[in-house]
């Protein structure tokens, strides 16, 4: 078997040190350390947008929260925003959306708004807009440019804009030339107003899925630091089929980590060690890949309530006897009971390790191989009963 840790990021190299010198606690507190550095790495995104716009209505979209939530941001045509407003993602306290003031009054001038309100801290900006963008978005947007900072436009509401065009229009309607001329104009009034190349996406918050808002994702993700793509990426409401792709291939990329812990684990010679901590990371990673993948049960029932597909028929295309379940060591066992080469593994870990000299390598060896294979299996499980539920609520044919 190849060397488990041969691929390992240059942040955890003083881990591979550490085991050189016959030092597993640090060891494993080293990877205890890049993992959690991982899961904490902050995400700050700026909306503006004027009374009316739509903006707290995409906040709590994204962040996969009813308006009514008592964590939602307040909706309605009453502009309260006076102070920059933090509303924390509820499964990913680390992604910040920040509600900023209006611009250009009394109060907030142009010139020291970015300043007023922290531009710093902010990874990118996006202005919302329910019609044409107007002179304080162009203004806001300016100075984001002088601060060499990334912004995009989203143009919000076009399910009303679609919906009014075809009542108007009936049999001449045709949404995709409907789509364009919207799209176009918002840009040609921006270039008009001096913004150069300026980035407009069509989005409506009740339907992440339709219109612009992947390709949004698409583009912040391209544009994003490679540290912080993940951040985003696993904060994302599953939109459509690639996005639940793109988080099991970077749950997967994760894997070998924890199977390196658990290989350190396995480096202790105390009977049934190994096993007690393995289950219980285990139940952490794999809590992470239900809240992931949307299959913990309040994301279930705000999609049924947001699609109109009854829960009860989305949990009927869940096959993972870990969905929905409220997730400790005895499940996790009992569902790893029925992997019969796990359990070959991880009884060979036990007994091989009172083995004279290889015992303790060997029990290693296996543990990786054990929990590598047991959380890809899961993941793999989690990840295909994802791609069936979004089919579901979409009314798509059922995988089979």
């Amino acid at each position: 078997m190849d060397d488990p840790f041969d691929s390992y990021p240059e942040e955890i190299k003083e881990c591979q040190q550490a085991l050189m010198n016959n030092d597993p606690a640090a060891a494993a507190a080293k990877i205890q350390e890049y993992l959690e550095k991982q899961d904490n790495i902050p995400l700050n995104i700026a909306v503006k947008g004027e009374c009316g716009s739509g903006k707290s209505i995409f906040v709590n979209a994204v962040r996969g929260i009813d308006d009514e939530d008592k964590k939602a941001a307040s909706t309605g045509c009453v502009e309260t925003t006076m102070e920059v407003t933090p509303y924390l993602h509820p499964k990913y306290p680390n992604v910040i959306f920040w509600d900023l003031p209006g611009i250009g009054t009394t109060n907030f001038p142009a010139d020291k708004y970015l300043e007023h309100v922290g531009f710093e801290k902010f990874d990118f900006f996006i202005i919302i807009s329910a019609d044409r963008f107007r002179e304080n978005d162009v203004k806001l947007a300016r100075e984001i440019q002088k601060m060499e900072k990334k912004f995009y436009f989203v143009r919000s509401k076009i399910d009303h804009n679609i919906q009014d065009e075809e009542r108007s229009k009936k049999t001449s309607f045709n949404a995709e030339k409907t789509l364009k001329y919207i799209r176009e104009d918002c840009i040609q009034g921006l270039l008009k107003l001096g913004i150069e190349a300026p980035q407009v996406f069509l989005v409506s918050s009740f339907e992440l899925h339709l219109y612009d808002f992947s390709r949004l994702h698409e583009t912040l993700e391209r544009e994003l630091p490679d540290h912080k793509k993940n951040v985003l990426l696993f904060a994302m409401p599953n939109i459509n089929r690639e996005i639940i792709k793109k988080k099991k291939e970077a749950f997967q990329a994760q894997i070998k980590y924890f199977a390196g812990l658990s290989a350190i684990v396995a480096g202790v010679p105390v009977p049934v060690l190994s096993t007690t901590v393995d289950l219980a990371m285990m139940v952490n990673v794999i809590a992470d890949y239900l809240l992931g993948f949307g299959l913990d049960k309040s994301s279930l029932q705000r999609l049924a309530g947001t699609t109109g597909v009854p829960y009860e028929d989305l949990l009927v295309v869940i096959r993972s006897p870990l969905a929905l379940q409220i997730l400790d060591e005895d499940v996790l066992l009992k569902a790893i009971s029925h992997m019969s080469s796990t359990l070959f593994l991880m009884a060979a870990e036990e007994g091989s390790r009172f083995i004279p000299v290889l015992g303790i390598p060997a029990a290693m060896s296996l543990s990786f191989t054990a929990t590598y294979r047991t959380l890809s299996f899961f993941l793999n499980e989690l990840a295909d009963d994802a791609q069936r539920v979004f089919k579901k609520a979409l009314g798509l044919e059922t995988a089979v």
